[in-house]
């Protein structure tokens, strides 16, 4: 990966409910991971704050969290994209006693002020101690 610098649109404040769900506030839940000051826990975790860099716009947190056998050299987001929701659909493994995880989830999204969802099983394995979004499942 080349040595380029990822800018980061931060457009969350800490003190508003965290884009993930979970019932607490930016700046104490996925804010601390965009920023570095913790590390995802579990392969949920880390889809939780991979969804939460999408509604927030950080790029660099997305590429940083990715694994580096699948890593793409950039991240085209949309600032017209608006992430609305974020459902955990199963997880499977993934904990931190695990090296390899998975998280089935459902995106809701909003552009152009029409619904769509993403719906992914994605893999995420741990690289250098910490959980990488690997891929998406087939099917």
């Amino acid at each position: 990966m080349s040595k380029r610098s990822f800018r980061t649109r931060p457009s969350h404040s800490a003190d508003l409910p965290c884009p993930c769900g979970r019932p607490t506030v930016y700046g104490r839940c996925c804010g601390r991971l965009h920023e570095g000051s913790a590390k995802a826990a579990t392969a949920e975790d880390l889809m939780r704050s991979r969804y939460s860099a999408f509604a927030v716009g950080d790029e660099g947190y997305l590429l940083r969290s990715w694994h580096p056998d699948t890593r793409p050299c950039g991240v085209d987001l949309d600032p017209r994209t608006e992430w609305v929701r974020l459902e955990i659909l199963g997880t499977g493994a993934g904990t931190p006693f695990h090296n390899e995880g998975t998280v089935e989830f459902l995106a809701v999204f909003r552009e152009g002020g029409r619904e769509g969802e993403l719906r992914e099983h994605s893999r995420f394995l741990r690289h250098g101690g910490a959980w990488a979004y690997l891929d998406a499942l087939d099917g």
